[in-house]
């Protein structure tokens, strides 16, 4: 049986970029994503997702925060997983509906996942990761006061919480992917990086409060899986070097030593690229025989090596 391959997909292709993120456009764009992935199941393929939760989860948090007076809010954890049982219904259905249609055999399962970090995880000493709304300064003082928030003026655009951004160590549900995999269907899992969760006794996990990167999070899940492929679905069709300056270049095709040399010489930023590509280099160092990173129209294009950024051991 094909090993199986991962598709991580960001925020992008649920998403539209600069729409007020209606429910209807969500579904559209999702629908064009979907319809990509069909293409993969036709040429037998096995599939597993993983997707962003951003801005969903965000709005999630800004929902709490309104209805504070009369609705106790909810851990960021616990809005973590209600990202990914929204995400994952959406992404569920709309592919459900276009397998139908192409008359294929496969289910899919959304799988609400935990995922486990250390409880000595350095970034819970460094919370960096905004989240939610913004605050004036009074009111993100406030807070720090009364909930033990960690506040950041953010860019000259009011002050936002910041919460840790543990390292991913491993997938509690991984023997349950493996199963619905083996039973041939296709799995939506570690959506928006899995819920967080840390390991008290064997076998027994509690939720904290952070949010994990998506793409370190697929990583884990594909190595734990077997996978010897994983897409990278972002904002651009390539990957470039020098980004949005008169040097700008595409890469096609790079190997892991280059992609780290490039990391290192700061051509991709924390908050955008850097983590895709570490991703990447650890994928293949965990031996995955190749990543695809890609612009959503081009999945199809891209693993037919028509389109995107390869990057091979």
């Amino acid at each position: 049986m094909r090993a199986p391959i991962v598709v991580s997909l960001g925020g992008n292709a649920l998403i539209p970029d600069g729409s007020g993120g209606r429910i209807e456009e969500q579904f559209r764009v999702t629908r064009a994503t979907m319809a990509q992935v069909v293409e993969l199941l036709r040429a037998g393929e096995r599939v597993v997702l993983t997707h962003g939760n951003g801005p969903v989860v965000g709005n999630i948090l800004i929902r709490n925060e309104a209805a504070a007076a009369i609705i106790p809010p909810t851990p960021l954890y616990i809005c973590g997983a209600d990202s990914q049982g929204g995400i994952g219904l959406m992404a569920q259905q709309v592919l459900g509906n276009l397998i139908a249609r192409a008359r294929l055999p496969h289910q899919v399962v959304t799988l609400v996942t935990q995922v486990v970090v250390a409880p000595d995880d350095p970034g819970f000493e460094r919370p960096t990761k905004p989240i939610g709304p913004f605050y004036t300064e009074d009111e993100a003082r406030s807070l720090e006061r009364e909930r033990g928030w960690r506040m950041v003026e953010d860019s000259g655009r009011g002050w936002r919480r910041v919460v840790a951004s543990p390292e991913p160590l491993r997938i509690v549900e991984i023997g349950s992917v493996k199963a619905l995999l083996q039973a041939g269907h296709v799995v939506i899992a570690a959506g928006g990086g899995g819920v967080p969760v840390i390991e008290q006794a064997p076998g027994e996990h509690a939720g904290v409060e952070a949010v994990i990167d998506k793409d370190l999070a697929s990583v884990v899940l594909g190595r734990e899986i077997g996978a010897r492929k994983l897409v990278i679905v972002t904002s651009v069709d390539r990957v470039a070097i020098h980004f949005r300056t008169p040097r700008q270049r595409d890469l096609e095709r790079l190997t892991a030593k280059e992609a780290r040399r490039y990391l290192d010489e700061g051509h991709f930023p924390e908050g955008s690229m850097g983590p895709k590509i570490l991703g990447a280099v650890r994928f293949l160092e965990a031996g995955g025989r190749e990543v695809v990173i890609t612009s959503p129209s081009k999945i199809d294009e891209a693993l037919a090596g028509r389109a995107g950024t390869h990057i091979v051991p």
